[in-house]
């Protein structure tokens, strides 16, 4: 869990014998016999399901159940294609996973209420109809990968402790297959299953990836809303109407986000993190303030919007844990949500803590 309760001041830079002999034989059969059907059981389990391509993914489809039957669960190409859909609709569902979960969810929830339809937050027919009008772009797309993406500096490792961060000069992806995710808003899991024989440290190879890329967005926004219970945070416009949805993390019961009316104070890329001995966070033994370099893998990630008193709404360095972790006051986004909503605010924007 990234303690991030802080960082109004943080931003300074922009894995015997025969018998027993017998014995052995008989449970080597045993477990010969045990493991072949298992093989034939998960051979069978592959051979059943569908191949989990572009050509799967663009062809999607949300089948409805007939008559009484129960609706089937949607596959993981449906569910993929919704992801994609919903990210470059403005609707985030955080990291695209193909998995229906709780960001999922509140996303697909989120699009529903502000169609009209009702927000259930499950995938009905009525809703993929309306969703897959918003583009008629194909969900996947070929990516060259660049010499910038391989090139680095990459860190071998990060470590969890807030003192050893200190000692980095930065703070970057561990791998170009983790920047890569990064960029197109996918678990590194899944962006490996669909490019099971590339490479991802070699530049010129040619991979599938989400088809995420948003139009540049001319929109202001007039207030932020902040739902600390339903996890939420909610771009409005002067008139109220919904820009841009995000998933998020905030504060414990112990290290509660604010509440009531705030602003934004400032916004800054790639910040650099302040920590204060004040904020005594679980872990930290030094009694000393030091800084933490700057870097996606930093614990503010690429962006910070500072609110006053140490409060913010910024990026994280794993983007997985939005929604299912707590954070220590502030608001944490992915980093490609902290991205967008930074460029749609600005000094004195209203941002609104509920519930």
């Amino acid at each position: 869990m990234f303690g991030t309760f802080l960082i109004g001041r943080c931003a300074r830079g922009a894995g015997a014998a025969t018998l027993f002999c017998a014995a052995l034989l008989v449970a080597d059969a045993a477990h010969a016999a045990r493991h072949g059907a298992s093989h034939a059981r998960r051979a069978a389990s592959h051979a059943a399901t569908p191949a989990l391509d572009a050509q799967a993914i663009d062809n999607a489809q949300f089948s409805a159940p007939s008559g009484k039957g129960r609706a089937r669960a949607p596959s993981a190409a449906t569910i993929i294609k919704e992801e994609i859909l919903l990210d470059r609709a403005d609707f985030s569902p955080g990291e695209i996973d193909g998995v229906a979960g709780s960001n999922d969810k509140k996303a697909l929830a989120a699009f529903q209420q502000a169609n009209g339809l009702k927000p259930t937050g499950r995938l009905d027919a009525q809703t993929w109809d309306r969703l897959t009008a918003t583009s008629s772009e194909p969900a996947l797309m070929e990516y060259e990968i660049q010499p910038a993406d391989v090139k680095g500096p990459f860190n071998k490792t990060i470590p969890q402790s807030f003192e050893k961060k200190a000692e980095l000069k930065t703070l970057n992806y561990t791998s170009p297959r983790e920047l890569l995710a990064a960029k197109f808003h996918i678990a590194p899991a899944l962006l490996t299953r669909l490019n099971p024989k590339a490479s991802f440290e070699t530049a010129g190879t040619k991979i599938v990836v989400p088809n995420v890329a948003r139009k540049p967005s001319h929109d202001r926004v007039a207030e932020v809303v902040v739902d600390k219970s339903a996890l939420t945070v909610r771009a409005l416009d002067a008139n109220g109407k919904l820009i841009s949805f995000y998933p998020a993390s905030v504060g414990s019961e112990a290290r509660p986000s604010p509440s009531g009316t705030w602003h934004v104070r400032s916004v800054v890329e790639n910040p650099t993190y302040h920590y204060s001995p004040k904020l005594k966070f679980k872990g930290v033994k030094t009694q000393k303030p030091f800084d933490i370099a700057a870097g996606p893998m930093n614990p503010v990630g690429t962006t910070w919007i500072g609110l006053g008193d140490d409060y913010g709404i910024h990026g994280t360095p794993n983007p997985q844990s939005i929604g299912r972790t707590q954070s220590h006051g502030c608001v944490h986004l992915t980093n490609w949500d902290a991205q967008a909503l930074a460029k749609m605010v600005h000094r004195g924007t209203k941002v609104e803590f509920i519930n």
